[in-house]
């Protein structure tokens, strides 16, 4: 006969797999049902985009097009000039990223190992503006570009932008996570604040920096508003902006066009997160071990 002391040894490791495995069931059905909300309003895009004009509004709907089509995608290239536009979006966002990625890591370096009088305070005027919405100052900002004569230019939408009370508050924390006794060497060395930053710092902080510029260059790549308002001239419309001309008067365009035009916008920031993803899971990771 077996003891009890034996039968619980026996069936402990059963009820424990069991309640592994549920668990597994559970969390892959979450992700599944999250999967399906993110994904399915990109994949109604692409699939729409494929359809001919006269099956967009199609009832019932069908997710998958009967006839792929690809003319809506050569209608995008004649009604609009898109590599101008891509153009535009790739100097704007490209040197706001750049430089997002300089101010946030000398300012966060500055909050985390400089130590000067109402430091404090400062970075807790840094992180307000964070709660400050983008239509809330967007008429003082556009009184200021307007008065120094860099209204309609693709440099009232960089400059405004290179600042980034976000990138300094991740740059600051990631400053923080490195060890203190780099600066406290490089002290001993002779070496003033510019060069340990430059010499020590910088280069460890390659994956925050990585961040901030791939956020800053999808966040902006995809802006609408900001570009409504500053520009005026059709040859200094971002990608976004553009793309609202393929609605046509009053809405009357064919949403198969909108949509393609969508779907190639979305074709550079895919690229810009396929390259980075390593250097950012690198960047949200780094510390973790420590």
């Amino acid at each position: 006969m077996t003891t009890i002391q034996e039968r619980v040894t026996t069936t402990a490791p059963v009820v424990t797999r069991k309640k592994r495995d549920w668990s597994v069931a559970v969390r892959v059905a979450v992700l599944l049902i999250a999967s399906v909300f993110v994904l399915g309003p990109v994949l109604w895009t692409l699939s729409t985009s494929l359809r001919p004009p006269s099956e967009s509004f199609k009832l019932p709907p069908a997710f998958l097009p009967l006839n792929p089509d690809l003319t809506s995608y050569t209608q995008v290239f004649k009604q609009l000039n898109i590599v101008a536009l891509v153009v535009n979006s790739a100097l704007v966002t490209g040197l706001i990223a750049v430089g997002q990625m300089l101010t946030a890591a000398l300012a966060g370096y500055a909050f985390a190992y400089l130590r000067f009088k109402g430091r404090g305070a400062l970075f807790s005027i840094v992180l307000a503006t964070m709660m400050v919405p983008a239509q809330v100052t967007i008429v003082p900002v556009f009184m200021l570009i307007r008065g120094v004569g860099l209204s309609d230019t693709l440099l009232a939408l960089i400059i405004p932008a290179i600042p980034t009370a976000f990138g300094t508050f991740l740059m600051r924390q990631y400053f923080m996570g490195l060890p203190g006794e780099l600066a406290e060497a490089a002290a001993i060395d002779g070496a003033s604040p510019w060069r340990t930053f430059r010499s020590v710092y910088a280069p460890l902080a390659m994956p925050g920096l990585a961040i901030v510029g791939i956020l800053a260059f999808n966040f902006h790549w995809n802006e609408f508003f900001r570009p409504l308002i500053m520009t005026i001239s059709e040859q200094n419309f971002t990608l976004p902006l553009g793309l609202v001309s393929l609605q046509g008067n009053l809405g009357t365009g064919s949403i198969s066009v909108v949509l393609a035009g969508v779907v190639l916008s979305m074709i550079p920031a895919l690229v810009v997160f396929m390259f980075g993803q390593r250097a950012l899971q690198d960047g949200l990771t780094a510390g973790t071990g420590k």
